[in-house]
């Protein structure tokens, strides 16, 4: 059967459909800067290492309000980076080293683009996967091979960086975890407040540093389809950098280096547009101020620095928030809706299940589901392209890169909803419910000649007794 005649529904690719993208709101702050010689010339210059104050300023405000923090963000806790992505790698050249920093600890499914920044800092070979539950991340995993690995490397005498230099103002971890606690991609899960508080001491027990990319936290809405209300001003939960700073006192408790073991990541490409490339780290004043020093910010200045001033004018104005609530958050929420609806009338009575189905607050850009046994994603995603032309992201995609042993993703599947038209998303389930089905038809009918074979040859051995 040839799709090829279909229209294209890329139900894999997670961007921002266009028609979200405030290009009215963001004309109107590109003018307010560009006109006003303070910010446009500061703008237009080398910016100082922890970004434009203004937007660390804003940020800081913003993110105090919408986390209800019960002491006010400090932008002295704000270093404006060039993106999610581009600070990844940052915090990698700053605060690990590739001998002594043990291992890269990835929730797994995880977000494989990450692989490849941590593969180019040194840790290839050296990622590993970490289950996770209906909670979140596999603590009880995590700590055995957090002390396993502990045991290995003092056999190895492995007690110092060995490529880094040692700087008064920073320092190197034994450890790095990387995780999508709220919403996270692929599996849309949210890491449960517990979960977060066991993970942050776990960290502490064995100098982990927690990178969080918390880059879908305020994509979020009521997860029951009867809400009236489609806009939520206040997180679901506090980040883990937030629980990091009050947690059993925090990273000025007894004997702590002040540094803390969380760093948040955040990105204006989920709720600006992804050609920004503006993004902000969150962490200790210390371990800001660190970050702040990377060379690449030391001889560039910050990054990012022209498009900082348009964002931060975004926030000043109010616009970027009234975005958020009026438009991103209530679109969000019934391209969800109609998803997920449409799954559950085709998809769901073929034996497709979906995760975390009780939660109060769904968001973020995908819905996750896991085939009836024994159907593949990988051959879905194949036949699904040939026979319906449907792109979507079959599981073993989201592997850790040379770990994916651990968990079994040849049954799970991502699909997006951020993208395609809203009316195509419900037509690319009902392309994939034609593809299922047929795949399960074709499975009894092997199932039922390889019975009748069975049959067949149990009755020549009764004739030959």
């Amino acid at each position: 059967m040839n799709g090829s005649s279909k229209a294209l529904i890329n139900l894999l690719r997670g961007w921002p459909n266009p028609a979200l993208l405030p290009l009215s709101q963001i004309t109107a702050a590109t003018t307010s800067a560009l006109s006003d010689p303070a910010v446009a010339i500061p703008g237009m210059l080398y910016g100082p290492d922890a970004g434009y104050e203004p937007l660390r300023e804003q940020i800081a405000t913003w993110l105090t309000h919408f986390y209800e923090a019960p002491q006010a963000i400090s932008p002295k806790r704000i270093c404006i980076t060039g993106g999610a992505s581009q600070n990844l790698a940052c915090v990698l050249q700053l605060f690990t080293d590739p001998v002594y920093t043990r291992q890269v600890w990835m929730v797994s499914p995880t977000y494989f683009l990450a692989c490849r920044i941590f593969e180019d800092s040194g840790f290839h070979g050296r990622l590993r996967s970490v289950p996770e539950d209906e909670e979140g991340i596999d603590i009880d995993f995590l700590r055995d091979a957090l002390r396993v690995s502990e045991e290995e490397a003092a056999l190895q005498g492995n007690n110092e960086p060995k490529f880094k230099p040692q700087r008064p103002w920073s320092k190197i971890y034994r450890h790095l975890i990387y995780a999508v606690p709220t919403f996270s991609n692929p599996s849309s899960k949210t890491m449960s407040l517990a979960r977060r508080q066991q993970l942050v001491s776990v960290a502490r027990q064995y100098d982990a540093l927690v990178l969080t990319d918390d880059v879908y936290d305020q994509l979020q809405w009521p997860a029951a389809s009867t809400a009236t209300k489609t806009a939520l001003e206040k997180a679901v939960l506090p980040r883990i950098v937030d629980v990091d700073r009050w947690f059993q006192g925090g990273p000025e408790r007894s004997a702590a280096d002040g540094f803390g073991n969380a760093v948040s990541n955040g990105s204006f490409s989920k709720i600006v547009g992804p050609g920004c490339r503006t993004g902000w780290a969150e962490g200790t004043e210390k371990f800001t101020y660190a970050l702040s020093q990377v060379g690449s910010s030391r001889s560039g200045g910050a990054p990012s620095q022209l498009t900082a001033t348009f964002i931060s004018k975004l926030l000043e104005s109010g616009d970027l928030q009234q975005h958020i609530y009026s438009t991103l958050q209530p679109t969000y929420a019934r391209r969800f809706q109609n998803l997920l609806s449409a799954m559950q009338e085709h998809l769901v009575p073929l034996g497709v299940t979906l995760p975390q189905t009780d939660r109060d607050v769904m968001g973020g850009y995908f819905l996750w589901f896991s085939l009836p046994s024994p159907l593949q994603a990988d051959e879905l995603a194949l036949r699904a392209r040939e026979e319906e032309n449907v792109i979507i992201a079959p599981g073993p995609l989201f592997g850790v890169y040379g770990d994916t042993t651990v968990v079994d993703l040849g049954r799970k599947v991502r699909i997006c909803f951020s993208w395609e038209e809203e009316d195509r998303l419900v037509e690319g389930v009902e392309r994939l419910q034609r593809v299922i089905r047929r795949m399960l038809m074709e499975v009894r009918s092997d199932q039922g000649k390889a019975n009748s074979a069975t049959r067949d040859n149990s009755g020549v051995v009764d004739s030959c007794r």
